[in-house]
């Protein structure tokens, strides 16, 4: 089994986090992992995307031409990688800052999601928006075990972040929720 997903957005939005995790959960499942971040100079602000793959054996490379998902944090990076997913893929979208209506495929399932607000007024906490859409595309695409990305937390938070592991858990849980109930 190989799963490749390119997550793309902002700089700040915590695009690379959310690969990191997913790739980190991964291994902690015994999976074959790439992480590959790619970011402009601006940093904050400016595009920002990774390519995380998972597999049961070897990775031959840790480019993805055709991945089978796109998390897009950010209308231009829907843009930019709407058209290389691929057929049967999945792409979750935080309709906060992007429109799904200009995916224009019918050969995906989209899942659209307003994370921004979710993670402001429900969670209060703004910087969490990144996690609710990770918990939706866990949900969905079945890439890892959402419990073991849940159990992964502790071990993936350094000693000075770990007071942020409960709001983190909460984001995921909620974009989980959203995912299975689409609200």
């Amino acid at each position: 089994m190989l799963y490749d997903v390119i997550m793309a957005g902002f700089g700040g939005q915590g695009v690379l986090l959310i690969g990191d995790l997913l790739a980190f959960a991964a291994m902690r499942e015994g999976r074959q992992v790439t992480w590959m971040p790619a970011y402009g100079v601006e940093m904050r602000g400016g595009a920002a995307n990774c390519t995380v793959i998972i597999s049961d054996r070897k990775i031959g490379s840790p480019l993805s031409v055709e991945p089978a998902a796109l998390i897009a944090m950010s209308q231009p990076g829907l843009v930019k990688f709407r058209e290389r997913v691929r057929p049967g893929g999945l792409m979750v979208i935080n309709t906060s800052l992007a429109d799904p209506e200009s995916v224009a495929r019918n050969d995906v399932e989209v899942v659209g999601l307003p994370a921004n607000e979710i993670a402001t007024e429900e969670l209060n906490d703004p910087k969490n928006a990144n996690m609710v859409v990770l918990g939706a595309f866990i949900t969905k695409s079945g890439a890892v075990s959402f419990e073991k990305t849940l159990d992964s937390l502790s071990a993936f938070l350094p000693p000075e972040r770990q007071r942020l592991a409960e709001g983190i858990a909460r984001a995921l849980q909620r974009g989980k929720l959203f995912a299975q109930e689409g609200r």
